[in-house]
């Protein structure tokens, strides 16, 4: 299967798991591995979600576009699985202007 990655994917993989300049390689690398090992089930709302095999809470949510998958977000299954400290996170929320666009809270 041949995975595309969103720009917010990637900018959230860089944010929770690892500061990377080949975020979206590394996703489409990774999903890949684990949607051929199996790692894969259907959401509440259709969507796929790829579990990582690595790292088992980190779950990629994809959705069908052309015969591919793309993955359009991520996230964990366990709010401690994040790689990347919070303290980062937070200091990038409020000096990059691509985050606090995309940053909503949570409820």
């Amino acid at each position: 299967m041949l995975f595309d990655v969103t720009d917010h994917a990637a900018d959230r993989y860089r944010q929770r798991i690892r500061g990377t300049m080949q975020a979206k390689s590394e996703i489409a690398t990774r999903a890949s591995k684990a949607y051929d090992a199996g790692r894969v089930e259907t959401g509440p709302r259709g969507e796929t979600l790829v579990r990582d095999r690595q790292i088992p809470g980190l779950i990629y949510v994809c959705k069908p576009v052309d015969g591919n998958l793309l993955v359009i977000t991520l996230w964990e299954d366990d709010d401690g699985a994040a790689r990347v400290p919070k303290r980062f996170t937070d200091e990038l929320r409020r000096t990059d202007h691509t985050v606090q666009e995309t940053w909503k809270p949570r409820d």
